[in-house]
């Protein structure tokens, strides 16, 4: 019956600053009106609405002002390369200390976090293949990291 995620929203304060980044992004601007816009993050399958007003004051909790776009593995691995020329800055996820991208081997995917001009926090995520030897793997590891692993399980 589920084929995916159609669409999410966020709050933004002014939505001409806000547009403005999306399209930076690379996502495609579907419509709007007043206090509203929506790009395509695919389209035809999935789009990001983006509303201007009060709400954009709620403190930010992930179940609340927080998108996940979908990337390759490769384009993750050169995601920090990819925002800078966009001028946008990685920041460091949970209590991490570091930006660079990284692996959830025990949930089979990686990420690399942003934030949008209104604190919305944004991430770059791709499903990772685990093998089954180091599905028991809770730490975060950088990509040299696990790459090492992968090359001693050959």
């Amino acid at each position: 019956m589920l084929q995916g995620l159609y669409e999410a929203h966020l709050p933004v304060k002014d939505l001409e600053v806000s547009m403005k980044f999306y399209e930076k992004l690379g996502l495609k601007f579907a419509w709007r009106d007043e206090d509203t816009a929506f790009y395509w993050i695919e389209k035809g399958k999935s789009w990001l609405g983006l509303w201007e007003g009060e709400e954009v004051q709620t403190p930010y909790h992930p179940a609340l002002r927080h998108v996940a776009f979908r990337v390759t593995y490769d384009d993750l691995k050169e995601s920090l390369k990819w925002l800078e020329s966009i001028q946008i800055e990685a920041v460091p996820f949970g209590s991490q200390t570091s930006v660079d991208p990284f692996i959830r081997p025990h949930q089979g995917n990686a990420s690399v976090y942003f934030d949008d001009p209104d604190g919305n926090s944004l991430e770059l995520m791709c499903h990772v293949d685990v093998p089954d030897e180091l599905k028991h793997i809770e730490d975060k590891l950088s990509f040299d990291e696990w790459e090492k692993l992968l090359d001693e399980l050959k």
